[in-house]
């Protein structure tokens, strides 16, 4: 028997199989049909940096269209003239403004006219005492009604808003005798606008509020909205004169 031995192949080593790819040889047999082709990593580097070469591109394109585009608008003679007309505008109505400003009114813009006084009727809630701590702070007091044309005004403006608000009229210093929160007692000609049936003291009720079409006596401790009244101011016609009719309405913004 003859010991000789086929010859095997001997394992290529990592550096080796590196080297063959790299170089373009055809390492794979032709079976599988698998051939290095030389330059392909060359190739596929070119393909990865097309989309950056587009994006760069596309950028390039829409700067110049940008540019192109304010040169054209900044020669428009009708684009400059609106521009200068805004800022003309915006000047005329500041110095209205500061012109407005400096008028004199009867009111603040807050409050509304009526028979020579402010009233100011609020947006939000407090107990009587409070009520008066209120006004007194807008330089005012709550409501004393002096008059049945005073009154009916005030009733239509509580009437309108749907509100329930304090007036400046309590029996705190003695039960049953009505005084308003200046010191005075209630006009016997004022009581005929009591609802039915008041005052009726139920439960210590010894503050009055406007109610439906007259007043209702109430706990002082319970939250209302109110009213407040001051004196309106003095306006020559030197001076310039803004007319009451102007003033906001009565149920303006809450102080």
């Amino acid at each position: 028997m003859s010991d000789s031995k086929e010859p095997r192949a001997q394992p290529l080593g990592l550096f080796e199989e590196e080297e063959l790819i790299t170089s373009g040889m055809n390492f794979f047999p032709r079976d599988f049909g698998f051939r290095q082709t030389r330059g392909y990593k060359s190739l596929a580097g070119c393909l990865g940096h097309a989309p950056l070469v587009l994006l760069l591109l596309s950028f390039t394109l829409f700067t110049g269209l940008l540019v192109a585009i304010l040169i054209q608008v900044s020669k428009n003679p009708s684009s400059q003239r609106q521009e200068q007309s805004m800022q003309e505008t915006s000047q005329d109505l500041a110095q209205l403004k500061a012109a407005v400003e400096r008028l004199c009114r009867p009111c603040p813009w807050e409050w509304t006219f009526f028979q020579g006084n402010c009233y100011f009727m609020s947006n939000s809630q407090r107990n009587w005492h409070d009520s008066i701590t209120a006004c007194q702070e807008a330089g005012a007091q709550l409501v004393v009604i002096k008059s049945d044309e005073e009154q009916n005004f005030l009733q239509l403006q509580s009437s309108r808003s749907n509100r329930l608000a304090w007036m400046g009229l309590s029996d705190l210093h003695e039960e049953n005798t009505w005084q308003w929160v200046d010191g005075s007692p209630l006009s016997p000609s004022l009581r005929r606008y009591w609802n039915r049936g008041e005052p009726n003291n139920i439960g210590e009720e010894d503050c009055v509020e406007f109610n439906g079409n007259g007043w209702n006596d109430d706990k002082c401790s319970a939250a209302k909205f109110w009213i407040c009244k001051k004196s309106a101011a003095s306006c020559s016609r030197d001076e310039g004169w803004l007319p009451p009719s102007v003033s906001a309405p009565l149920t303006a913004h809450a102080a």
